[in-house]
């Protein structure tokens, strides 16, 4: 892909964007990058930008800033129907995404992940099995690295494991994953998406230009995920944490074991006991890593000594501390109603559930039974505090928090020896915090102040 001399513009500003913008300037294109946030928002952004040459449009998109260009480079939070980015499209100029422009250049192999939930959990477990296992491991994506920034170590030798969203997706043209995972696919970002069916199309695109050679890993208890199956032409391998399967990972007994083909010999990998992550969700994780691995040609072995030792991801499941005979559950990353459902099922009983943020257009209705069994109180925080407490009224006793720091000091003053406080938010975090990892900190922060 020859950039020299082309005119490129980079759609918003994150961690992404900058990093694309950079990478394009040096690789000799004549760059312009363009945010609605203002000026003074992109004070810190902006110099090293300027004095890269690259120049800076803020507090809003010019549409001629955008038909000035041989190739838009979007950004993940940046929606297609942005309606600059809708114009160009239908006026034929090349719109792409950082996962897209990145894979052009990136050497090695690649193995991508997607899914509603575990995605993180997932990559960065297959991560440290092939780094463990004797492969030459990079790791990044929606994870937290830009894979433009995964360019410069890579080689003919290196596998690039990235975990990679259904924003990221919608913008590919060429990448290609040597190996692909589909954990799950439950509704999410529906605000974004306009609906599930759009969502699962989106997520499904991590297949489409796989070959023969390639291979796609697939949850064989998911529904929507078994119909990836149908609109791939890769080799199919399936992983379940409830039943044999013909070729993959599934539990059999109390142990994980592998079958590298249909027909094939039955390879014993780990007990399912040494897992050591909370959640049958995790097993599922684990097992998706397992196919995975053994894929690349990571020795049984291997796998079980690096799952054996795996922490958990921050913000998963973390356990922040016990006070007074009370665990402090930081898993701020559940964005969406699925992922808190996993992450109250990991718990018997005892829970005072903290809930709220920005609402992705969920329906919290189906929290309702779950709810009853295992939780004592939710505490609401964030803009979607009304409709949570509207959709959930009358299922479990309900305390309208708003802040996080009410919402952990009332379920402390609540909450008894055995009990376990967790934050699984259901919601993103962008009404009251920069992140979900900001959302996450502040959690541990006010439970480690707590006396």
């Amino acid at each position: 892909m020859d950039l020299k001399n082309k005119r490129v513009l980079v759609v918003g500003l994150g961690k992404s964007g900058i990093a694309a913008a950079i990478f394009l300037r040096k690789q000799g294109a004549r760059v312009t990058v363009s945010d609605t946030r203002s000026a003074a928002a992109l004070a810190k952004e902006i110099p090293a930008l300027l004095e890269a040459g690259i120049m800076v449009e803020s507090g809003g998109h010019g549409l001629l800033t955008f038909r000035r260009q041989d190739l838009i480079v979007v950004s993940p939070g940046v929606p297609l129907e942005t309606p600059e980015v809708k114009q160009v499209i239908s006026f034929g100029v090349p719109v792409i995404g950082e996962l897209e422009l990145a894979s052009r250049f990136l050497k090695g192999r690649v193995v991508a992940i997607t899914g509603s939930n575990g995605k993180t959990t997932t990559t960065t477990l297959i991560g440290k099995i092939f780094a463990e296992g004797g492969l030459q491991a990079l790791v990044g994506g929606n994870i937290g690295t830009p894979v433009i920034d995964l360019i410069p170590e890579s080689t003919n030798e290196t596998v690039s494991v990235l975990e990679v969203s259904s924003f990221q997706l919608e913008t590919i043209a060429e990448f290609r994953p040597w190996i692909a995972l589909v954990l799950n696919i439950t509704p999410d970002h529906l605000d974004r998406h306009g609906s599930f069916e759009n969502y699962a199309a989106a997520k499904t695109r991590i297949t489409e230009n796989q070959q023969p050679e390639d291979f796609l890993i697939l949850n064989a208890e998911d529904k929507p995920t078994q119909m990836v199956a149908a609109k791939t032409k890769a080799q199919i391998y399936w992983f379940s944490s409830r039943r044999p399967i013909k070729q993959g990972a599934f539990v059999y007994g109390e142990s994980i074991v592998f079958i590298p083909r249909e027909g094939g010999k039955t390879e014993p990998i780990m007990p399912v006991a040494e897992i050591p992550l909370k959640g049958s969700h995790n097993v599922e994780n684990v097992l998706a890593a397992v196919c995975a691995a053994r894929l690349a040609g990571v020795p049984a072995e291997k796998i079980r000594a690096s799952v054996a030792s795996f922490k958990a991801v921050e913000h998963r499941l973390e356990l922040v501390r016990e006070l007074a005979g009370v665990e402090y559950y930081n898993d701020s990353k559940a964005t969406n109603v699925d992922a808190t459902i996993k992450a109250v099922e990991a718990f018997p009983g005892g829970i005072h559930l903290i809930l709220g943020g920005k609402d992705k257009g969920s329906d919290y209705t189906v929290l309702s039974p779950l709810l009853r069994e295992r939780v004592k109180a939710v505490y609401t925080i964030g803009s979607a505090a009304e409709k949570i407490g509207r959709e959930l009224h009358g299922v479990v006793k309900m305390v309208e928090a708003g802040t996080m720091d009410v919402a952990v000091h009332e379920a402390r003053k609540a909450a008894v020896p055995g009990d376990v406080v967790l934050l699984a938010p259901a919601c993103s975090s962008f009404d009251q915090f920069q992140n979900y990892e900001h959302r996450g900190r502040v959690f541990r922060q006010i439970v480690h102040e707590l006396s």
